[in-house]
């Protein structure tokens, strides 16, 4: 069955698109929408064949992959991870922003999004629709960047290529406009200490 393809805007969403949006989640359906960072791909956390799919649209398997989910609220973390005051301290001064920070998992984790590795990556990105729709959904979604290696650049910051890249595979893609071109920053916190992952859209000097 080929995507559907629906407008987001920044700001002032229809309450009827975010409805949408969450049904096809809470249905088990695979979406593709924009960040500040870039497009990703994401599932409801509860939704173990939503799960599969995208591992197996990018070729990947759940245990050796540490998988990161956008939470709507900083008070909707410790639901999911581990926070120290310190790790605390950390998510309140950059996020909403273009970060991922992985942080121990806590027992409401699906164990199969946490497997042999305990960690899980947070996101909270400084984008309005998609936290709106995490809000309603009441969970956190998975969310993963869309492959790059051996793309032109077009090819996942274009809502109309992608759609045509991914038409058979995920149920929606929210068109956004031309999406960024490099993922979000990626750093681990253990105990009082910062380590840098990945290096992307996110200033990393305070952590060098």
């Amino acid at each position: 069955m080929a995507a559907e393809i629906r407008k987001v805007y920044e700001r002032n969403n229809s309450q009827e698109l975010i409805d949408h949006v969450v049904k096809v989640l809470e249905k088990g359906g695979v979406i593709i929408y924009p960040t500040d960072t870039m497009y990703a791909m994401g599932c409801s956390i509860n939704s173990q064949q939503a799960v599969n799919r995208i591992c197996e649209i990018k070729q990947i398997k759940p245990s050796k992959n540490r998988f990161s989910f956008i939470c709507a609220d900083l008070s909707s973390i410790a639901n999911f991870a581990k926070v120290s005051d310190f790790a605390f301290k950390i998510l309140k001064r950059y996020l909403p922003g273009p970060y991922t920070f992985v942080m121990p998992a806590s027992s409401k984790v699906p164990s199969v999004l946490v497997q042999g590795k305990k960690t899980v990556g947070i996101r909270i990105p400084d984008y309005s629709p998609i936290l709106d729709i995490v809000k309603q959904l009441g969970h956190p979604l998975l969310t993963t960047t869309l492959p790059q290696e051996g793309l032109a650049v077009e090819e996942y910051t274009d809502p109309s290529l992608i759609l045509n890249r991914y038409d058979k595979q995920v149920d929606l893609v929210l068109d956004g406009g031309y999406g960024g071109h490099f993922p979000s920053s990626v750093l681990e916190i253990t105990d009082e200490s910062i380590e840098i992952i990945r290096v992307g859209a996110g200033d990393v000097s305070d952590f060098e």
